[in-house]
């Protein structure tokens, strides 16, 4: 059988259509129908090939032609992937809009990456190198980096020809002594993780700039965090947030099932948000994959792949990429709707068997590792998790836990009080802040530790606390646990709040947030000795300092301010007489 030999369809349930005729591979992708709908090879029963189909299947009907293109489902790689915006199945929507309009007819496709587009070329290597898999051959001006043009894993021999200049990705730059020709566009199917040589610890923070991530919950590059919430809780903030600030040269953001108003939101936000780093728009060093909920629910399944791919193969540049998938629970829900047109026994709530595997597949795609050209890179993978009612023992958020090893945990009660980023202090947790300690203790501040646990402690007495409080009022308490719910506040309300709008405040370098915690613990130590001699904790609450060190965020000159507001504390406390 050829690989253009045609079968025919002979049973059609929704996305998922049985062909016969053909003799397919496992997630080969076949064209179905008059249309010619890009499907995926899901079972294997016998003569009968189930098929997933990435497009709406209305009016299709048994008989009509299946193709097997004899490939699995790939993505394009190389320049021209920054500042685009693709479907699940990397259809590049821009250029779908341009031919079609708002409404994409279904069958249309178009390559991934632009055919036409010349892109300057710079040798790094020379004729006669001896060639592996993975290493850099030379370098391309592509959006807000340099791209690194790779030889594919797998492919090796001695360079016979290298050229300079401006090429499109098919063409040839170069010629391997077999005859193998080197371009700028790879392949690569999306179910198979690209190889790299070795993996490392998770040693290093990815820096956001948050405070609450950074000081209590830190994630390192390389690692996995998930962002349970329910709706307007803030995940897509905070996912921008990370965007825009985290210390990742590329942002791969996944938007998997999101309402389409929601996913709008981020099309037209992210084109206009400035690259800190640079100056540049951010979709300088951005990939959008959108999968909208009314987009056909295959396609879904499959964007996270896509993302993740296109994430690998920046990674395997050396640079360390932040992958923002939102929201695993409509992936999963896409799994479960695929499932139960196959019939499969269901797990729990309807979910397939296979969910925690899946999304373990998932997660492990992310690691700090040592590429197979020598560099460095990383993939941290931050998913948001959009559970039914704000109900966190549902199975995806479950299984979910049991993988990443971030958890920030975001709070309807907060956000009603107005606290953003509403992420809750008690519940939330990051397994990496052992492994994180060193760095800390080297980069920023010996104590960085000591200090993290003292404000952890707070917060956490303060919790013990409010149950009295809410039975006979915080003025029944002594003093010094009502200094104790004082403290916590300050930290709450100074230190844990930060606002993504405010110029200044958005973004807190690592030094600072450490001195304005600081200050903080100061004025609490001074605030306990004041109480020793027997100063009221009205009078010393109502000192000018403590409302400065909430005003101080705001203050273009922070830093300078932090050093002049402890000094200024010192002196206060000190004409009490402490």
């Amino acid at each position: 059988m050829t690989k253009q030999e045609e079968g025919r369809v002979s049973r059609i349930a929704g996305p998922v259509v049985t062909a016969e005729g053909i003799a397919p591979r496992m997630y080969d992708v076949v064209l179905v129908g008059d249309l010619k709908l890009m499907g995926e090879v899901i079972k294997l029963v016998g003569r009968k090939t189930v098929i997933q189909v990435y497009e709406d299947t209305s009016g299709m009907r048994p008989g009509e032609p299946v193709v097997d293109t004899g490939a699995p489902l790939q993505v394009e790689l190389g320049p021209g992937l920054l500042s685009s915006v693709y479907d699940g199945v990397q259809r590049p929507l821009p250029v779908l809009r341009d031919k079609q309009g708002d409404f994409v007819s279904r069958g249309v496709t178009a390559s991934g990456l632009d055919r036409k587009k010349k892109w300057k070329f710079t040798p790094t290597v020379k004729k006669g190198a001896d060639l592996e898999g993975g290493m850099a051959l030379g370098d391309v001006p592509e959006g807000n980096i340099v791209h690194k043009v790779l030889l594919p894993p797998g492919v090796k021999g001695k360079l016979k020809s290298i050229s300079e200049g401006e090429f499109t990705v098919e063409d040839a730059i170069g010629e391997l002594e077999s005859g193998y020709k080197v371009a700028m566009l790879q392949r690569w199917p999306v179910r198979h993780p690209r190889p790299y040589a070795d993996k490392l610890l998770p040693d290093i923070p990815l820096v956001t700039g948050q405070r609450v991530l950074d000081m209590l919950f830190p994630l390192a590059k390389g690692g996995t965090a998930a962002i349970p919430g329910g709706f307007g809780t803030g995940k897509t903030v905070t996912s921008q947030q990370l965007s825009k600030w985290s210390d990742a040269q590329i942002v791969v953001y996944v938007g998997c099932g999101e309402r389409g108003n929601e996913m709008t939101e981020v099309l037209t936000t992210f084109p206009e948000l400035e690259d800190p780093k640079t100056g540049k728009p951010l979709m300088g060093r951005t990939v959008l994959v959108a999968n909208t909920s009314n987009m056909p629910v295959a396609a879904r399944e499959a964007s996270v792949y896509t993302g993740i791919t296109i994430a690998e193969y920046y990674r395997d540049m050396g640079y360390d990429v932040s992958l923002m998938a939102d929201s695993t629970s409509r992936w999963a829900e896409a799994m479960r709707e695929i499932s139960s047109r196959l019939e499969e026994m269901p797990g729990e709530e309807g979910y397939p068997a296979y969910l925690a595997s899946r999304l373990s597949e998932f997660y492990e795609r992310c690691g700090r590792v040592k590429t197979l050209g020598g560099h460095t890179g990383s993939i941290s993978v931050i998913g948001a998790v959009s559970p039914s009612g704000g109900d966190f023992s549902e199975p995806v958020t479950q299984n979910t836990l049991r993988i990443v090893k971030v958890f920030w945990a975001l709070d309807s009660k907060l956000r009603e009080r107005r606290h953003f980023p509403a992420i809750n202090w008690l519940t939330s947790y990051s397994l990496y802040s052992p492994m994180l300690e060193d760095w800390y203790r080297k980069n920023v501040a010996e104590d960085w530790n000591k200090i993290r646990l003292w404000a952890m402690e707070i917060l956490q007495k303060e919790s013990e606390l409010q149950d009295i409080v809410q039975l006979v009022g915080s003025d029944a308490l002594p003093e010094e646990q009502r200094l104790i719910l004082e403290v916590a506040r300050m930290i709450r309300e100074f230190f844990l709040q930060q606002s993504a709008y405010h110029p200044v405040d958005t973004y807190s370098p690592l030094k600072r947030q450490y001195e304005y915690m600081n200050a903080i613990r100061s004025f609490s130590e001074h605030a306990k000795k004041a109480l020793t001699l027997e100063i009221p904790l009205e009078r010393i609450v109502a000192l000018p300092c403590r409302s400065d060190l909430g005003k101080l965020k705001f203050e273009e000159s922070i830093d300078r301010d932090l050093k002049a507001s402890v000094a200024s504390m010192d002196k206060q406390f000190a004409d009490l007489g402490v």
